[in-house]
């Protein structure tokens, strides 16, 4: 997993959650990064049409889906992630030997099939399924006070 999926996942969380339109600076704030990596996702984010934007006084971003209809294979996808790659590959498809010379073809249809299997796992949890998982922890620490006014 990369970074910026972590990143998109938050900030649409937030997103949702505000129901307003937050500038980079706040939504960085958030996320515990810096506003250029923000921007850098959220544009992609608006190239899928997960978020809108709105330039000026006032600007900033958007969700534009409602929260149970934005998966997180939809944010994979937008930001084209990969989530297993195998920068190496033993053998040498010319060798005479099975194992020598097959060995990368089996090991990338294993990478294949594995980031097949994220995907069609991320494919099932939604925006509204990540909230709903925070909530539930918010009531397993037994309303411990703190946190930011509008997460509560």
């Amino acid at each position: 997993m990369t970074s910026e999926f972590a990143i998109a996942v938050h900030a649409l969380v937030f997103l949702d959650r505000s129901n307003a339109t937050i500038a980079s600076e706040e939504l960085a704030d958030n996320v515990c990064t810096n506003p250029v990596c923000i921007r850098r996702v959220m544009g992609k984010l608006k190239k899928a049409g997960l978020i809108e934007t709105r330039e000026g006084m006032g600007g900033g971003y958007r969700i534009a889906k409602a929260n149970s209809d934005i998966t997180l294979r939809q944010i994979s996808d937008a930001l084209e992630n990969t989530f297993v790659k195998a920068s190496w590959r033993s053998g040498n498809p010319d060798k005479k030997c099975l194992v020598a010379s097959g060995m990368s073809v089996v090991m990338d249809e294993l990478v294949t099939g594995m980031n097949r299997s994220c995907n069609d796992y991320l494919e099932r949890i939604t925006i509204q399924k990540v909230e709903e998982r925070l909530t539930a922890l918010k009531e397993e620490k037994d309303n411990e006070t703190g946190g930011c006014l509008s997460c509560q």
